[in-house]
Order: C-alpha cells, then structure tokens, then sequence
C-alpha cells in the first residue's frame, strides 16, 4: 500500500499541474485505498480536503496546506486517520462557521507534528474518542482576543490525550463533555483562557506550563480532576486567575507553581459535592492575592503550600470566614512569608498560630484604591494602630495551627514542575521571581537554625 501511494505521487509529479506549482492534495487521497500510508512530498497544497477512509497522511519536507483566507483546511470524516508533518497556513476568519485548520468527526484520529499558523480555530474533535494531539504548534489570527477561534477545542471526545503541543496567540484550549482526557506537557501562552474544563470527568493535567494568559487553567461543573506539576504564571487580563474553580468536586491539585498572577487561585463552590478537595503541596509566588475564596468554599483541605511573597494571601470575597476549610493536617500546616511566629525547638513548626488579621489589607478590600498606599509609611502606621489597639484588629478569617516556619519538599517539587515545564527559559522577569523565591526559602531556613540572629 505504501508503494501505491508514492506510484501516485510519480503521476502527480508528472501533471502539468504540480508543475504550475500547485498540487493536488484532494486528488491524492481519492486515489488512496483505506490503510495506505501515503507520503506527500515538500510543496504547496491547496485545502480544502476531506479525508474520508482510513489512512496515514504523511508529509516529507514540510509540505504546506494553504487555505488563502477562506474555510477550513483538513475535514476527518473516517476513524483511523493519522495526519503528520504537515504546515498549515491561512484558515478563514468567520466565526459562525467556525474556520479551522483541523476538524476531526471520527474516533481514533493521531495529530501530530504540525505547524498550524493564522488559522481561526486550530484542531478541533468533535466526537473523537481515543484520539491523540501531540507534539502539535498552534498559532491563532491576529485579530482581537475576543474574535480569535479556540486552538485546541475537544467535545465529546473521551480518553484523548493531548501531549506535548504548543498553542499561542489564540482565545481558549477547551474540554467539554470529555471524560479520561490527559494533559500533558503542553505550552499555552498569549491566549485569554490556558485551559477550559466544562462537564470533563477524570481529567488529568500534568506538567504544562501556561503563561502570559487571561486565566491559566478554569475547572467548571466537573468531577475527579487532578492537577499536578504544572507551571502557571503571569496570568494578568481581565479576571489574572491562575486557577479557578466553579462548582468542581473530588479534585487534587498539588504540586504547581503558580507565580505572578493577579490570583493564584479563585474558588466558589469548590467542591460542589463531598468527596476530595485537596490543594497540597502548591508554591503560590509573588500573585497579587495568593487565593480569592467565595464564602460557599467549605470542605477544602489546604495543607503543605508555601505561600511566599504574595500581595495578600487567602482573601475572602463577601462576608464570612474560611474556618469550614483545614489549613494543617498531621500537626503540619503551610508556610507563609509573612509568618510573625518563631520555633523555639527547631522541629519546623511555629510556636503560634498563623492568624491573618491585617487591618491595612481589609481597608484595600473596601476601598481598592488604597491599594496605591501598599509598602508606604502609611500602611505600616495603620497595621502598628491595628497591633497597639486590639479593638482595632479585624477578626482573623482562618487559623493555621501549625504553620511551617520553613518550606518542605513542596517548594523543590513546583520547582522541579518549572524546570521540566521550561520554565528556566520564560522571559527574565519569571526567572527573576524564581531565584528571589529561592532566595527567601534560603532565608528562612537558616532563620529557623540559628543561622540569622
């Protein structure tokens, strides 16, 4: 069957019309039979094509399928398809009919290493179940934020895996209505959503990297999701959420580093149902606010973070407090920069409580244009007011009991995540925040050694 397909390739090659300079993609695969792998040779194709048997769709010198700013380039319509090695350039920019480069519509479809650039919608599986995306670049339109097409968009296309591909410059990374998806590896980066997860049970999403987005990853409506050693960061538009959670249940999320984001975490009704609700083990680095947390957040096991350097740390939105939530498990809580405690007998655990009552943060709550006073003499008046007149102080809205007063392996572990993500190549500034991170965490442990008097 291979021999086949490259006898083809030999008559197109013949035709007047590659020589002109255009060949026939559409042609070539009319001619093949189902379970050929058919070869495509460097040259200039023209989209659209529908693929419609089972076959393998192979290019050899990065053969590009040109679209010219109309439609769509690549429709699978057949079970078994496998499309790689090809460049694909100039979808369609309407949105109603949703121009893309890649639609799937069959099970079992194998996309991998291709360069996808100005295209609306990127690869899109619409009832693929048991596909693969991998090793994938993904360049949106330049267009407005709002008129960009997702990169990656999955429906109803359960156990596919997504692996080690790179979207930039696009709207979202959707995953809707897909049940054991695994996410893994991948850069998202200049997008307004990382990804997006609506009614997607047993998703795992490990070791991505996701910066310069709106939102790095939002959790919705789903159930038993894990996320773990990924790197978010920068993520600065309109709503800045490192991770949100809607309405999730039986989650873990553990092991990210999440640095430099308006916040680093949002929560409201997380989790919507009893089961596990874990975040463990998270290094929160120099965000805006650590956690923004609704007041119908209860049930959340909250342990073994290092909260460090961050604006403010956990703050409720609305009246109420956190004390539904555990801050320490096992006689360990969390480590946080702004710790006011010691430990006298050095086993790595405060003497005090961790109780956040900072009366200067709740002002900012009330009035956010008093965050301009942030490190100004007046803030350190209003917090000496606060300490000197107790009546003054605000009721504390969470107490860990055994807060850290060093880091444990979790602070290694989300740097680890960032080396193996590529974190260590992100621009200057991310590097910066790493090394002033692990700055502090040198600090504060030889503070808690006697080593600084």
């Amino acid at each position: 069957m291979i021999l086949f397909g490259l006898v083809v390739l030999a008559a197109l090659e013949a035709s007047p019309s590659v020589q002109a300079g255009w060949s026939d993609l559409a042609a070539l695969v009319a001619q093949a039979q189902p379970g050929d792998v058919v070869r495509v040779p460097a040259g200039d194709y023209r989209g659209v094509v529908t693929i419609d048997k089972p076959l393998t769709l192979e290019g050899v010198g990065r053969p590009v399928i040109h679209g010219f700013g109309k439609g769509d380039l690549l429709l699978i319509t057949a079970p078994d398809v496998t499309v790689r090695g090809f460049d694909l350039e100039g979808t369609g920019d309407d949105l109603d009919q949703e121009n893309c480069a890649i639609r799937v519509l069959a099970p079992r479809a194998v996309i991998e290493d291709n360069r996808l650039e100005d295209v609306l919608f990127g690869i899109d599986l619409r009832g693929a179940p048991d596909s693969v995306v991998r090793g994938n670049s993904i360049g949106g339109k330049p267009l407005d934020i709002a008129r960009r097409g997702d990169g990656l968009r999955l429906w109803k296309s359960d156990r596919a895996r997504v692996e080690g591909n790179t979207i930039h410059d696009g709207r979202d990374a959707v995953l809707w209505y897909s049940e054991g998806v695994e996410v893994r590896g991948n850069l998202v980066k200049d997008c307004r959503y990382g990804f997006h997860l609506m009614y997607s049970h047993g998703v795992r999403i490990e070791r991505n990297e996701l910066r310069g987005n709106s939102v790095g990853i939002y959790l919705m409506y789903s159930d038993t999701v894990d996320l773990k050693d990924n790197v978010i960061a920068a993520c600065r538009g309109a709503s800045g959420f490192g991770i949100g959670l809607k309405e999730v249940s039986d989650y873990r999320i553990e092991r990210n580093l999440i640095r430099d984001n308006c916040v680093g975490i949002y929560m409201d009704s997380a989790p919507f149902r009893k089961g596990q609700a874990e975040i463990r083990a998270n290094a929160l680095v120099c965000n805006d606010s650590a956690m923004h947390v609704l007041p119908n957040v209860k049930g959340n096991t909250i342990v073994d973070n290092a909260f460090i350097d961050n604006l403010s740390g956990i703050v409720p939105l609305g009246r109420g407090d956190l004390y539904a939530n555990a801050f320490d498990r096992d006689g360990a809580g969390n480590f946080w920069s702004d710790y006011a405690g010691y430990d006298e007998d050095g086993d790595g655990i405060g003497e005090w409580v961790h109780e956040p009552m900072p009366l200067f943060g709740r002002l900012v709550e009330q009035e956010p244009k008093l965050a301009i006073l942030r490190f100004s003499p007046a803030e350190q008046v209003v917090e000496f007011v606060a300490r000197a007149l107790p009546a003054m102080r605000p009721d504390p809205l969470f107490i860990d009991e055994n807060p850290r007063t060093r880091p444990g392996d979790e602070v290694a572990l989300a740097w680890r995540a960032g080396r193996e993500a590529g974190a260590g190549e992100s621009e200057e500034g991310g590097r910066g925040a790493l090394w002033a991170a692990a700055a502090l965490l040198v600090a504060a442990a030889l503070a808690s050694s006697g080593g600084i008097q």
